[in-house]
């Protein structure tokens, strides 16, 4: 595949397989896949959940928005799997094309429960230690995620590699038209 965009951003709520996605679409692409969490883990030496207890979600969202600037600075040609809310970052399109995973909350939480270790899952997502306002986050989320993307592609009981694949051919579509 010719590469006429910059990065390929994947947003979603949590759970939704970001991660999994970009790694399954970075090494069909032959490209490098970059996790935001880890790189946020990475620099703070903390895990997140370590991050919002001891710090705060405001000292986890200026990380966040530092890391965007680093991103879109230095980063070229790489799948990127964010965490669920730094689609708030400005300069998000900047970044490259942001394709957003969209599925129903009940869909994410079966498949985060069905997950071999979904305790674990659910242990290093702070926000969803309360499911009612889990919930309302990504019905508040879901018509901002929609607006951000570039592209929407439904996930629901679709493997990555479906989804890698379904990205790529829409990818095609959208830039090597013609």
């Amino acid at each position: 595949m010719r590469q006429t965009y910059k990065n390929i951003i994947l947003i979603g709520f949590m759970g939704v397989g970001k991660g999994s996605v970009a790694r399954v679409l970075a090494r069909k692409m032959r490209v490098f896949a970059i996790d935001c969490d880890d790189l946020i883990e990475s620099f703070a030496n903390k895990k997140i959940i370590k991050i919002f207890e001891e710090d705060g979600e405001a000292e986890f969202r200026k990380i966040e928005k530092n890391l965007a600037k680093f991103l879109e600075k230095s980063v070229n040609g790489a799948v990127i799997s964010t965490g669920g809310g730094f689609y708030k970052v400005k300069n998000l399109n900047k970044i490259g094309t942001v394709i957003y995973l969209k599925s129903s909350f009940d869909k994410i939480m079966e498949r985060i429960l069905n997950s071999p270790n979904a305790e674990k899952k659910i242990a290093k997502r702070p926000l969803l230690s309360d499911l009612a306002k889990a919930k309302a986050l990504h019905k508040e989320r879901d018509e901002t995620y929609t607006k951000k993307a570039d592209l929407i592609i439904n996930v629901e009981d679709k493997t990555p590699e479906q989804i890698a694949t379904k990205i790529i051919k829409l990818l095609n579509k959208k830039y090597l038209k013609g």
